[in-house]
């Protein structure tokens, strides 16, 4: 009976053994419990806390998405070259604003400083020297004295309200040689009597004329493929000559024999089905860089609006063999268009044979972009 828990000593001992061991696992029961439920009400407490420490414990470990974005920014101006066309001609869109992609450093270095990050501001050195690569050169001014002949290139815009305005505007310039673009039958004389004190000698062709006070010879249009199409063949030589937009002369100067091509390239749009729209555009990039190759004089001058930029990969081949004048000897980006804002250059100065000594773009006249003028040398 004591070994059963009777009044005996030994009874007593298991008596209180068992309640404790009882006790014991009544409040083991009832930890387990509180623990439980500690921890499901402690959670979300603990992965907050979590996140806190990998994030936000130290200035290596804060900012990762700023740094994402300034490593993809640096890589998208590192490899502009290689986004292809075949969506809505991307990679020409993005070459066309490249230099403006830069702003983007500035803007996520704000935003490293905010939250303290070193590893965003160490990333954002890619898009930086990357950006200054390719654009830094642009920055300083390259121009130097001196030069044989001053040359002028300005879209008169077709709807200029105010020609003779701006023929006395380009007269006073002191360009040698004036090339303009975007000319219409109505606007054409008001051009030609405001300008033939100044320059003796112009041809006109269609919607492209030059200007100058050197005599020219050898006119004739240059086809820039504005006609495409199954019907182009069709259309009536008089019809085009109406509405042709490049033309080749030769200039006579005291160093010889110059060869001058205007040029106003098909428009560009961005468009929501077809993207960045600049299929006429590229054609006649295409034609006019086989046109400026099978020149056979040395010297070449290319002057006229087209429509791009020269970052834009449609224009490798007259990039291949013609300097900008404006990257050889310009100070900045000289942007032409929009006259109102300048966001881009699409208005170009393009030398073969002669050496530009400066570059500069000129005050803006009543049309939508701005004048681009050059001095070259021999």
């Amino acid at each position: 009976m004591t070994r059963l828990g009777g009044p005996g000593r030994s009874g007593e001992a298991d008596a209180v053994y068992t309640a404790d061991a009882v006790g014991s696992g009544q409040r083991g029961f009832g930890r387990r419990d509180a623990g439980a439920g500690t921890r499901t009400r402690t959670r979300p407490a603990r992965l907050r806390a979590a996140v806190r420490r990998v994030a936000g414990s130290g200035p290596w470990k804060r900012g990762p998405v700023l740094a994402a974005l300034a490593l993809l920014l640096g890589l998208l101006m590192l490899l502009h070259a290689r986004i292809p066309n075949r969506i809505g001609n991307l990679g020409s869109l993005v070459e066309s604003l490249l230099p403006w992609f830069g702003l983007g450093v500035p803007v996520l270095l704000a935003g490293a400083l905010w939250r303290r990050s070193a590893t965003a501001v160490t990333a954002l050195s890619l898009p930086a020297v990357v950006w200054l690569s390719l654009f830094g050169g642009l920055l300083a001014d390259k121009s130097r004295p001196g030069g044989d002949l001053t040359v002028v290139s300005h879209n008169v815009d077709a709807d200029n309200p105010d020609p003779a305005g701006t023929a006395r505007a380009l007269a006073a310039s002191g360009a040698d040689v004036l090339a303009l673009e975007e000319l219409t039958g109505r606007a054409t004389g008001t051009y030609e009597k405001v300008l033939a004190k100044t320059y003796p000698y112009h041809a006109v062709l269609g919607t492209v004329g030059l200007w100058s006070r050197l005599p020219l010879s050898d006119t004739g249009p240059v086809d820039v493929e504005t006609d495409q199409g199954p019907l182009a063949d069709s259309i009536p030589a008089d019809v085009k000559a109406g509405y042709n937009r490049a033309l080749r002369t030769t200039v006579a100067t005291a160093h010889g024999p110059l060869a001058v091509y205007v040029a106003h390239l098909g428009s560009v749009r961005v468009m929501p089905r077809k993207g960045f729209w600049t299929s006429q555009r590229d054609a006649g990039a295409q034609a006019l860089a086989e046109a400026v190759a099978a020149d056979r004089n040395e010297r070449v001058v290319l002057l006229g609006d087209l429509n791009g930029t020269m970052d834009d990969r449609a224009f490798a081949g007259l990039r291949d063999q013609m300097r900008s004048a404006q990257d050889a000897a310009g100070a900045g980006f000289g942007f032409s268009w929009p006259a109102a804002f300048p966001v881009a250059r699409i208005d170009h100065i393009l030398v073969r044979g002669v050496r530009p000594r400066s570059s500069w773009v000129l005050p803006a006249t009543t049309g939508d972009h701005l004048p681009v003028a050059a001095r070259i040398s021999w």
